[in-house]
């Protein structure tokens, strides 16, 4: 199934009727599609969901693990964006991608801004 999904999304970008089609079907099975990015001082937790406009809805909570003198953490930030599908479908397009294995999750995760745990930037 996994090689399906690597595959299906990637025939779905050629058509932005397909993509859209693909998309909704992928949330109509997947209601929300999370991931996240920690590191001993650093986290980010990304959550993807589809809209009632058909729209997507991108969350992203970033904050600092570390603890200060009094004992308490930086609070967390969130942020959330709207992107329309046929937008993301084009930031796909334009995006070159370095693995051309990449997931549906993979490019969710590039499009958040979460950092790939291989990435020295």
């Amino acid at each position: 199934m996994m090689d399906e999904d690597r595959t299906s999304w990637k025939e779905a970008l050629k058509s932005p009727a397909a993509f859209k089609t693909f998309i909704t079907n992928y949330f109509k099975d997947h209601e929300e599609l999370t991931g996240s990015y920690n590191i001993p001082s650093y986290y980010e937790h990304y959550t993807v969901r589809l809209d009632s406009h058909d729209g997507l809805v991108i969350t992203l909570i970033t904050g600092m693990n570390q603890i200060g003198a009094n004992g308490s953490a930086a609070l967390p930030f969130k942020q959330t964006e709207m992107m329309s599908i046929e937008d993301f479908r084009k930031l796909i397009l334009h995006k070159k991608f370095a693995d051309q294995n990449m997931s549906l999750s993979d490019v969710f995760q590039v499009v958040a801004g979460v950092p790939d745990n291989n990435d020295e930037n």
